[in-house]
């Protein structure tokens, strides 16, 4: 199981749970498995090509998906994966 962070924006879509577990070995996969559990959850941080939205970031033990492979990035047991809201401001 893989524990998936959950923002406080998209809580309602989990019943106000701040983390999941779910079963995946890649970020895909896990994305999968929290959009069946939570319908919903997809459309709010993907783009209908599957693409993560421009404002969603997705870090694997504190390392941005980004910089790996992706939602492709693997996913070891144990890791913590935390979906998090881009921040801008000034």
């Amino acid at each position: 199981m893989t524990v998936v962070r959950i923002p406080t924006q998209l809580r309602e879509l989990t019943g106000g749970a701040a983390e999941v577990d779910l079963e995946g070995s890649t970020v895909r996969e896990l994305l999968a498995a929290l959009d069946a559990a939570h319908p919903g959850f997809g459309e709010r941080i993907a783009e209908p090509d599957g693409s993560l939205r421009r404002f969603v970031n997705i870090f694997v033990a504190e390392e941005d998906i980004r910089f790996l492979d992706g939602v492709d990035s693997v996913v070891a047991p144990g890791q913590v994966v935390s979906i998090v809201p881009a921040v801008a401001g000034g």
